[in-house]
């Protein structure tokens, strides 16, 4: 070995080896805990969803107690101002399922949540009140107009489709067999109805 490779050996030893330059973000714990938390977040953003479409069935059946509430006292006030007998006769047998649901699902709620008009969310209350109103105003104008008979046997008619999806809602949505017996029973009375508000001619 000449001078000159001696040298050129010696300088190469005491080079200062060039560490790689690895940064937190390349580290292996680090993916592996971005990874995680990244199918996390899918995670509960799945189960938010699934949870939205299911629906609320405290919330639900709330609402619908709110419903069953609001369309019997639209009967009791418009009912006797009815002039067709067999309308009168089919309002009546409504509100005697609209009763029997409202006071089953009530007992129901106040063992099953401790329920009270009280514990009601307040945006379910405003809109109820908001459907009410118009559901009212509606049956008044008709009996000013004197088109009472025929309004009331569509606005009921609608009331009807209206109720049993809400309990088709809860009833798809609960496991409680004591629930679905209760919205069960309320919707295939709702169901027998229907057509004849439905089908309501003046001339019956």
């Amino acid at each position: 070995m000449d001078g000159q490779e001696y040298l050129t050996q010696i300088s190469a030893e005491n080079r200062p080896i060039k560490k790689s330059k690895r940064s937190i973000f390349t580290s292996k714990y680090f993916v592996l805990g971005i990874t995680t938390l990244i199918l996390l977040i899918i995670i509960i953003i799945i189960g938010t969803i699934i949870k939205a479409s299911k629906g609320d069935v405290k919330n639900d059946s709330y609402a619908l107690l709110l419903h069953v509430g609001n369309t019997s006292e639209q009967i009791h006030t418009y009912q006797p101002e009815v002039k067709s007998s067999y309308l009168r006769s089919s309002s009546a047998s409504l509100y005697g399922v609209l009763t029997n649901t409202k006071k089953t699902l009530t007992d129901y709620l106040v063992e099953k949540y401790n329920y009270s008009e009280g514990k009601i969310d307040k945006n379910l209350i405003d809109e109820a009140d908001l459907n009410k109103e118009e559901l009212n105003t509606d049956l008044f104008e008709a009996k000013i107009n004197g088109t009472l008979d025929r309004i009331y046997a569509h606005k009921m008619a609608y009331e009807i489709s209206i109720l049993t999806s809400e309990e088709t809602k809860i009833i798809n949505t609960t496991d409680d067999s004591r629930l679905k017996e209760i919205l069960t029973t309320s919707k295939d009375g709702l169901d027998v109805l229907y057509e004849n508000f439905n089908s309501f001619s003046e001339a019956k």
